[in-house]
Order: structure tokens, then C-alpha cells, then sequence
């Protein structure tokens, strides 16, 4: 009985083992493939970042933490990093709101749901490249529609890419008019989660109006898919690059002037790639901070 019960117990081993070899083939290729197309880009931008490399140099100087010591004393670099900020918290907020408030009324439908799921979805087909040039069009300060409006009402025109003081709010409310529809998409498929009878039972305990069906079912429900939601809001905003690009090239005055943008200046125009090397370190710093805090904040109230 004893060699019968080791013998089981061998042939329980060896069944597990290859099954642990299965699987290990079955995603090696997926790890490889994000060793080559991301851990390893990282790797060598991580260190490019402690060098003075310049594109097209023969050679290259180890310079530490030079290249971050100059981050912290340049203006621009600051004033990228503020310019970030500043946007990403305009955008953020707004844009997961109103995505929010679409998804409660589209919801609430059923005839016309179809319609407006199909109408709010095309604003994430399209790209922001393509939108910018359209948004270009229509603020334009001459030959926009915007223009002829407020002509129609006597009020001045506004230039909206040009004046430094409303300049980075436009180009917030752009990307918040694309963020927003994808904010929808993704509080849609969350409502679609909630059991029905959780709303019965409310009703049963007197909470069968609006509010109070939101307060104590909808949104307790819905902080998982909020989390999600507002981290990946986050971080599609900080990576503004195309807006900046298309539409202002980090101007008036530097207003613009993104992270993202700064690194391509750094990086492909000024060919300092050590420099912009540490500007995308910096840019991941912030991306891993901002993460961590979310999940932070998520974890702490869970446990409230």
C-alpha cells in the first residue's frame, strides 16, 4: 500500500510538472514579446538618461544624475511638467464626469439606446490627429463657425489658440470632449453589471427615486469600474501629445508646452537624447506615482 500510495503521489508530481511546463511555454511568447517591446526600450531610455548622449554621437559620457540636476533648474522642463498638471487636472475630472452623467441617462433608455451608443462611440473611432484638424477648423478665430456664432450675438471673437490665458483650457475641452465618450463606453458596461434585483430591494426600503438609487446602489457599485476608469482617464491625458502638435506646437509662449512635447523637442530636434531620456523617466515617475496613489486611495476607503 505504501509503494502504491508513493507511486500515486510521483505520478501526481510529474502530472503537475508538466503542466507547469505547458503553461510556461504557452506564455513565453507573450512575455517575450513585452520583453522586446517595452522592457527593454525602457531599459535602454533608463540608461540613456544617466548619459550625455547626443543623435548622430560617436560616443558618450557617463553623467549620473546631471541630466536630472538640470531638469529641476530648467524653466521650460518646470513649466512642461506644470503644463501637464494643470491639464490633466482639468481634463480628468471633467471628462470622467460627464462620461458618468451620459452613461446614467443612455442607461436609462431602451428604444433609443442603440442610437446613442453608436453616436457616442464614433468620438473614440476617430483620431485625435484627424479631430484636431476639425477642432482647428472650428475655432478657428476668422473662419470658424464659433466666430460666426458669437458675430451673430455681437459678442468679440476669441482666439482660442492664440490667447496664453485660455489656450490650455481649450485645448482641455477638446480632449475632454473625446475622453468623456470614452469614459461612457466604460461606466456603460459597468451599469450593465448591476443586478436588477439590487435596485427592487432598494425600493422595497424606500430608496426608488434618483438620487437615492444612485447614492446607495449605483456608485458603491460602480467604484471598481471607477477606479478603472479614472486611472486610465489619467493616464491618456498625460500622455497629450498629438493636441499639442497639431494645433499649438507648444505655443503662445510656451503655454502649451507638455511633458510629451518637451521630451520630442529634447529628444529629435535638439538631438539631446540623454536629456529627453531623463524627461521620460521623470514622465514615467509621474505616470507610477499618480497609479499608486489611485490604488492607494482605493485600498483605504475599502478598508473604511
Amino acid at each position: 500500500m505504501t509503494s502504491m500510495s508513493h507511486t500515486g503521489e510521483f505520478a501526481v508530481k510529474i502530472a503537475r510538472r508538466r503542466s507547469e511546463i505547458m503553461a510556461f511555454w504557452c506564455v513565453s511568447p507573450a512575455v517575450l514579446l513585452m520583453a522586446v517591446t517595452t522592457l527593454a526600450p525602457f531599459a535602454a531610455v533608463l540608461a540613456l538618461s544617466f548619459t550625455d548622449y547626443e543623435l548622430g554621437a560617436i560616443q558618450m559620457d557617463w553623467v549620473g544624475l546631471a541630466n536630472f540636476a538640470k531638469i529641476l533648474k530648467d524653466p521650460t522642463a518646470l513649466r512642461a511638467v506644470t503644463n501637464t498638471l494643470l491639464f490633466s487636472g482639468i481634463t480628468v475630472p471633467l471628462a470622467v464626469g460627464l462620461g458618468l452623467v451620459l452613461a446614467l441617462l443612455v442607461n436609462g433608455r431602451t428604444k433609443s439606446r442603440r442610437i446613442y451608443e453608436v453616436l457616442l462611440f464614433l468620438p473614440i473611432t476617430a483620431t485625435m490627429t484627424v479631430m484636431s484638424l476639425v477642432w482647428s477648423f472650428i475655432l478657428h478665430e476668422r473662419i470658424g463657425p464659433v466666430k460666426a456664432l458669437l458675430d451673430a450675438f455681437g459678442l468679440p471673437s476669441v482666439s482660442f489658440f492664440s490667447d496664453p490665458d485660455i489656450v490650455l483650457v481649450t485645448l482641455a475641452f477638446i480632449a475632454v470632449w473625446q475622453h468623456a465618450c470614452f469614459c461612457f463606453i466604460l461606466f456603460l458596461s459597468g451599469l450593465t453589471t448591476i443586478p436588477g434585483e439590487l435596485y427592487d430591494a432598494a425600493a422595497l426600503d424606500g430608496a426608488d427615486w434618483g438620487w437615492e438609487k444612485f447614492r446607495r446602489i449605483t456608485w458603491p457599485q460602480l467604484a471598481p469600474t471607477t477606479l478603472v476608469v479614472v486611472l486610465l482617464t489619467t493616464i491618456r491625458a498625460f500622455q497629450v501629445f498629438d493636441l499639442v502638435v497639431i494645433l499649438t506646437q507648444g505655443g503662445p509662449s510656451g503655454r502649451t508646452e507638455v511633458i510629451l512635447y518637451k521630451m520630442y523637442l529634447e529628444a529629435f530636434s535638439y538631438f539631446r537624447v540623454g536629456y529627453g531620456s531623463a524627461l521620460t523617466v521623470i514622465f514615467m515617475v509621474m505616470i507610477g506615482a499618480v497609479t499608486l496613489l489611485q490604488f492607494w486611495a482605493a485600498r483605504r476607503k475599502n478598508a473604511a
